[in-house]
């Protein structure tokens, strides 16, 4: 299965499809990626790279260079946000390889990544664009078989043949279920912890949590999807990163979508709704994709930790292999027992003068690596450099 040497735009999405074999990195469901392609963050464009027989899904946005900008750099970066000239400089037309929506890169199975490195490289060029990210390869992932590993690298290693530099990407957290009980889960905790976590979860006797699946009629009424997209701007707005802005469309998508097996989890307290959790259970995991929270309704109630244990009994009572709990608050979830698996993003700029300074400052932009080192936590692969 050979790739095509073009890079196309396409109006309409391409679709990728379930099934073992096609996809190399998904841990998720088509649909999920089916909604991206079709309802695609503010500001983005579609790209897929063309195969015989499928699209690696791509998009082009602005990318604001200082988004992952290591904690100690970013009382400065917002003093220096302000000035029109640093925006400008900051925020770049940038290709993407890769999904928002995925937790990595979603690419065909082949031995050979060199023509898909190629077309990226052209479609570079032909977008004018100032750099190209393969964002999210994954780096010896625990989530993943030895082949998709295996793949990643070579992917990894023929972007770095073509010029690209390696820069470390998020945590992602995940939590095994090799334990019997949520008792048996917190004993592995420190005793301070333990104690805690038992005094937070105390909330949830003043809660009620109902359980819905995607595609129920529920969110067919406009005013219920509108709510629940509500809970997530609270999140997004007080998010430490803003590069996607996912629409309500999307979100109607993906709640309206039967087959991909997602399930919402809602929180409500004196029949409010203070909060929501996707999840989908995929290939025998638990992947926790979105929440929504009503401020300062949810914190009160503890709900970040009250939902952590739901999705562990969850996971539990279902038999499943790992909770996947995404990228952000890497510090929270350590806490709460959380593993960690690193991923790479390749990243080339067209200008070589921009290039020499990237490799030079690179480390001020891998702010999970800087995060991971101080707590004492292996970097698999570190040893690109």
């Amino acid at each position: 299965m050979g790739l095509t040497s073009t890079v196309a735009n396409h109006s309409s999405p391409q679709h990728v499809r379930d099934g073992n074999g096609l996809w190399l990195g998904q841990i998720e469901p088509a649909g999920l990626v089916n909604s991206f392609l079709a309802h695609l963050p503010a500001g983005f464009q579609s790209l897929s790279i063309a195969s015989e027989r499928q699209a690696a899904p791509g998009f082009v946005a602005h990318f604001d260079l200082l988004t992952t900008l290591d904690d100690a750099f970013l009382p400065v970066a917002k003093v220096v946000r302000g000035w029109p000239a640093v925006e400008l400089l900051v925020k770049r037309p940038a290709v993407f390889l890769g999904t928002t929506v995925s937790e990595y890169c979603l690419v065909p199975d082949h031995a050979d990544y060199a023509p898909l490195v190629a077309d990226c490289l052209r479609e570079l060029q032909r977008q004018r664009a100032d750099l190209l990210i393969v964002k999210d390869l994954p780096v010896d992932s625990p989530l993943l078989s030895t082949n998709e590993n295996a793949a990643a690298a070579r992917l990894s290693s023929q972007c770095q043949q073509a010029g690209f530099q390696l820069l470390s990407g998020l945590a992602l957290a995940y939590v095994a279920i090799d334990f019997a009980s949520r008792e048996e889960y917190l004993q592995r905790l420190s005793r301070s912890r333990r104690k805690d976590i038992r005094r937070k979860l105390r909330t949830v006797s003043s809660l009620s949590i109902e359980e819905l699946e995607t595609g129920d009629r529920a969110f067919h009424d406009p005013s219920f999807v509108e709510q629940l997209y509500q809970l997530y701007m609270n999140v997004y707005q007080q998010s430490k990163f803003h590069f996607d802005l996912l629409t309500l469309e999307f979100f109607k998508s993906v709640l309206q979508d039967r087959q991909s097996g997602g399930v919402i989890v809602l929180y409500r307290q004196q029949q409010k709704l203070i909060g929501f959790n996707l999840l989908y259970v995929f290939n025998g995991n638990l992947v926790d994709k979105y929440v929504g929270f009503a401020y300062p309704d949810a914190p009160d109630a503890n709900l970040y930790f009250v939902s952590w244990f739901y999705n562990l009994d969850y996971a539990l009572r279902h038999r499943l292999k790992h909770y996947i709990a995404g990228w952000t608050d890497p510090e929270v979830k350590a806490a709460l027992g959380a593993k960690f698996t690193f991923t790479q993003h390749a990243v080339y700029l067209a200008n070589p003068i921009l290039r020499f300074i990237f490799n030079k400052t690179s480390r001020y932009f891998e702010c999970d690596k800087s995060w991971a080192e101080k707590s004492g936590l292996a970097l698999a692969g570190d040893e690109r450099r």
